[in-house]
């Protein structure tokens, strides 16, 4: 499918742009960079990460999955518990305090299940998903994986931490929320309003690897109240870091805000794919600044304005399941439940 290319004058926000190779390499430029978009707003662009013909085999999962019959989908909808593994429909989220629904179905695969497979960890999954568990969706989750923890190792070593405390947390032997999702979002309806496809938020977990083609991601750089896009570059993944990294860095790595829009312009006029695979720490993590093993983290959770980053010692999966639990419209009671869905951002996302 030719697709238009991104609008060069609608407004983006520049990330840095880190080389994997490099990185891999022990590169100091390359890694002061990784260290800057990591603190500043903790997103950047990812090249030469390799997995590209990977990604191409989870976007034809995706779409073989979300070609089922709405019924048959159905059968593995993830539910309102606050259970993250499995289908989601059209408009089962909210994306703002009014109750709003979202625009998004995704299919969402625990890397437990996937490990694990044909032993189940969690639950079964559609029929197109099976089928492709060892030779699409095994290989995609590896690779990411291992470069996930490549970066997660390096902003270990920025921090001043013991060698191995981020990976330790992160084990594929303790059960996690761990997962891969593949989204697809409608075409812009004529005279629709650009609702919110996924609501304003901060990932849930550690470190996320993002795979995109058109336009439609937003953020909101720190001490602004502007959304700017990011601009999709063919052949670079898009990483930003996630609560758990916010709060065991004590504010030192940044997790920010953003959303998903319809896309902008011409390319609005097209379905929207998007693949992201999540590292998360391990369920029994316990969510508090390192601050005993780093000068850096101990400062940093010091200062009144990273307080938020004390959660009364909740645990990994406390976390997940509260925000996926109060983002569900039917547990909707009202503003309140939308808040209660919300991490570490200081600020409650606008709603436009």
């Amino acid at each position: 499918m030719t697709i238009p290319p991104f609008p060069e004058d609608v407004p983006t926000h520049p990330l840095l742009v880190v080389d994997y190779q490099k990185i891999l390499e022990d590169d100091e430029a390359e890694i002061e960079k990784l260290w800057q978009g990591a603190t500043s707003i903790g997103f950047w662009y990812l090249k030469n990460h390799g997995a590209d013909a990977d990604v191409q085999q989870m976007f034809n999962m995706g779409e073989e999955t979300m070609a089922l019959p709405l019924s048959e989908k159905m059968e593995f909808e993830q539910g309102d518990a606050g259970v993250s593994f499995g289908y989601k429909a059209f408009g089962a989220n909210a994306v703002d305090e009014h109750g709003t629904v979202d625009t998004a179905e995704y299919i969402n695969v625990a890397q437990d299940d996937v490990f694990a497979w044909p032993k189940i960890v969690h639950r079964a999954y559609p029929r197109t998903v099976a089928d492709r568990m060892e030779g699409t969706i095994l290989p995609f989750v590896r690779r990411s994986r291992e470069i996930n923890s490549t970066l997660l190792r390096i902003l270990e070593r920025r921090l001043g931490l013991p060698e191995g405390e981020f990976l330790k947390r992160h084990t594929a032997e303790e059960h996690s929320g761990s997962e891969t999702r593949c989204i697809k979002s409608p075409p812009r309806k004529p005279g629709a309003p650009d609702n919110n496809v996924l609501a304003p938020h901060t990932d849930f977990g550690s470190l996320s690897f993002l795979h995109n083609r058109l336009g439609g991601l937003q953020v909101m750089p720190p001490g602004t109240e502007t959304w700017q896009y990011v601009k999709p570059i063919p052949g670079h993944a898009i990483c930003n870091l996630g609560d758990a990294m916010a709060i065991l860095s004590g504010g030192v790595l940044k997790s920010n805000l953003h959303r998903v829009v319809p896309p902008p312009r011409e390319q609005g006029n097209f379905t929207r794919w998007s693949l992201v695979y999540f590292t998360r720490p391990g369920d029994s993590v316990i969510l508090e600044p390192l601050s005993s093993m780093s000068e850096m983290v101990a400062e940093a959770a010091r200062k009144p304005e990273n307080v938020r980053f004390q959660t009364g010692g909740a645990t990994a999966r406390d976390w997940f399941e509260r925000r996926i639990k109060n983002q569900r419209i039917k547990n909707r009671k009202g503003p309140e439940t939308w808040r209660a869905c919300r991490g570490t951002e200081h600020n409650l996302a606008p709603t436009h």
